[in-house]
C-alpha cells in the first residue's frame, strides 16, 4: 500500500518536485483531435487500495494543486523523494490528459537532480499501476534500487522524474563520407537504415553491407556498424573475420581507427580493405556473405 512520507507538520504540505510532461504520441502512439484547452485531472487511487480517508485527504489536496494539462499529455508530477537503506522512493502522480484510460507496461524512468542531471535510471512495471482512468491522476511509489544509482548526492528539493525515450535509431556519417557521398547515396542509406529492425537495447552488432574483391585482390567490405545503446562507444582496435556464401573463412585481420565514435543509438558505415595477403581463399562465393569481430 502507498504512504505519504511522514511529517511533523501536515499543515506545511507541499510538492517537492518538478513535473514533466510528454506528448501521448511520443510515449504510447496515441492522440486525440482536441482543442486547446486547459485539462484539470481528477484523483484516481489504485482499486485495491484501501487507504484512510486522512490519507485520501493528503492526495486531494496535493492533486488539486497541480497545473492543468493540455490535450494528448502524459506526465509525472513528483512529490516526495527519500533516500533509503535499498535506494532512493519517489511518490509522483502519473498523469493522463487523454479522453480515455491508458495501460503501460515496462517504462523507463530518469529521476533528475535541479540541474536536470540524471541522479537514477530505472525500467519500472507500469502495469501495476492498472488502467489509469481519463483526465486523471494515480499517486504511485517508485523505487530505485540502489545499484541503479549514479550518484551519492541525492537531492529531496527541485527533482524530476522523467519518462526515458528511447530515442530514435538514425544513420550517422563519418565527415569523410558526408562530404564525398552523392546525396542520392546518403538518401539510400537513410532509407536502409530507417527499414531496419533497430539493435537490441544495449547491442553493438555487425551488418554487412557490401562486398567486392578489386583488380588488386584486396577484399574491400562495407560495414554498418549499428550502436543500440545509450553511449557512445570509441573503436580504436577492431579485429574482423568475414565468411562467404559456403561459410567458408575468406578474410581475417586487425585494423587501427583513428578518432572512431558510433554515437548511442546511431548506425555508421565503414569500409575495411583487406589486403590480398589478408585473404584466405582464391575462390570466394560473395553471393551471400557475413562479417563479425573475431572473437
Amino acid at each position: 500500500m502507498l504512504s505519504i512520507f511522514r511529517r511533523k507538520n501536515k499543515d506545511k504540505l507541499k510538492k517537492e518536485g518538478n513535473d514533466s510532461t510528454i506528448s501521448s504520441e511520443e510515449l504510447l502512439n496515441e492522440s486525440e483531435e482536441s482543442k486547446d484547452e486547459d485539462i484539470d485531472t481528477e484523483l484516481s487511487l489504485h482499486p485495491d487500495w484501501d487507504i484512510p480517508s486522512e490519507q485520501q485527504y493528503v492526495y486531494r489536496f496535493l492533486n488539486n494543486e497541480l497545473e492543468p494539462l493540455k490535450p494528448n499529455q502524459i506526465s509525472l508530477s513528483g512529490i516526495e523523494l527519500r533516500p533509503e537503506n535499498n535506494g532512493v522512493a519517489v511518490i509522483a502522480f502519473v498523469r493522463n490528459s487523454l479522453n480515455k484510460p491508458i495501460k503501460m507496461d515496462d517504462v523507463k524512468l530518469l529521476l533528475l537532480d535541479s540541474n536536470q542531471t540524471p541522479i537514477a535510471r530505472h525500467t519500472f512495471n507500469f502495469a501495476e499501476l492498472g488502467e489509469i482512468p481519463a483526465k486523471s491522476s494515480r499517486p504511485w511509489m517508485f523505487v530505485f534500487p540502489s545499484e541503479t544509482l549514479l550518484t551519492t548526492d541525492i537531492t529531496t528539493k527541485d527533482w524530476t522524474l522523467a519518462f526515458e525515450i528511447k530515442p530514435k535509431h538514425r544513420l550517422e556519417l563519418d565527415e569523410s563520407w558526408q562530404n564525398s557521398l552523392e546525396q542520392e547515396d546518403k538518401t539510400k542509406l537513410e532509407q536502409l537504415v530507417n527499414g531496419l529492425e533497430p539493435p537490441k537495447e544495449g547491442e553493438v552488432n555487425f551488418m554487412g553491407l557490401r562486398a567486392v574483391v578489386a583488380e588488386t585482390g584486396d577484399l574491400h567490405v562495407t560495414v554498418l556498424i549499428r550502436n543500440g545503446s545509450d553511449k557512445n562507444i570509441q573503436i580504436q582496435q577492431l579485429p574482423l573475420e568475414v565468411f562467404d556464401a559456403t561459410d567458408k573463412l575468406i578474410a581475417k585481420g586487425g585494423f587501427t581507427l583513428d578518432n572512431f565514435e558510433v554515437k548511442a543509438h546511431t548506425t555508421k558505415p565503414w569500409t575495411f580493405i583487406f589486403p590480398k595477403s589478408l585473404v584466405l581463399e582464391e575462390t570466394i562465393d560473395l553471393s551471400k556473405w557475413k562479417v563479425a569481430p573475431v572473437q
